[in-house]
């Protein structure tokens, strides 16, 4: 990877070519197809989206890559004193297929960290692998007492990871132990098929496949 790139907020006349880069990034990695695409492009119209921290990487003149943020909750408490702490994510993070695997994405996500954290936000939580997000300054989750709302609090969830953009957050909030729960945001698709396959309609054709390493 050379330096030869800019990061800038993303614009309404890069949306539907953002789009296509979250679907040509995404499409039969994790399932047959995505729905990356959808979630992006409904997340717009959601209050936890953060506008400022919707990025597009350009290289000569083209878009390659994008990362968006979301605002997000942890719970504290049991049943009976039950608080809700502000929280962050991001995702989905996208690169063209041309440019995966050479350092663009990582390059892309310490600068989204980086002005997150200029912006004031001081925890994020996400889901995904940690040979990619540790370089960025990710771990586990469970090491600092931060549970997974459908995993048992005892494990340690290999997917879920944390990190303190501003140090001592959790201390200020008063944050021992907590719960995160995805953003509603992020299931949108599933949650209306008929509104996502009209949409996916608008795009040319793709095979979907059914490949090795994908989740159940």
């Amino acid at each position: 990877m050379n330096s030869n790139f800019t990061i800038r907020v993303e614009e309404p006349r890069d949306f539907r070519l953002v789009e296509n880069l979250t679907r040509d990034s995404f499409w039969n990695v994790y399932r047959p197809g995505c729905t990356e695409h959808f979630v992006l492009h409904c997340y717009r119209n959601n209050p936890d989206f953060i506008r400022e921290l919707s990025l597009v990487m350009e290289k000569d003149g083209k878009i390659i890559g994008h990362i968006m943020f979301s605002k997000a909750e942890l719970t504290v408490g049991d049943e009976d004193n039950i608080r809700k702490v502000p929280s962050w994510t991001f995702g989905p993070i996208s690169i063209h297929p041309d440019f995966k695997r050479q350092g663009y994405g990582l390059a892309l996500l310490k600068f989204a960290l980086q002005k997150a954290k200029a912006l004031g936000i001081g925890f994020i939580c996400m889901e995904g692998n940690i040979d990619f997000y540790r370089h960025a300054g990710f771990d586990f989750a469970s090491k600092m007492n931060i549970h997974y709302h459908s995993e048992p609090k005892e494990s340690e969830v290999p997917y879920f990871f944390s990190q303190e953009l501003l140090p001592g957050y959790l201390k200020k909030m008063n944050i021992i132990e907590a719960t995160y729960t995805p953003p509603h945001g992020y299931f949108v698709a599933e949650e209306n098929p008929d509104e996502f396959n009209q949409y996916e309609a608008e795009f040319p054709y793709k095979e979907k496949l059914i490949l090795p390493g994908q989740l159940g």
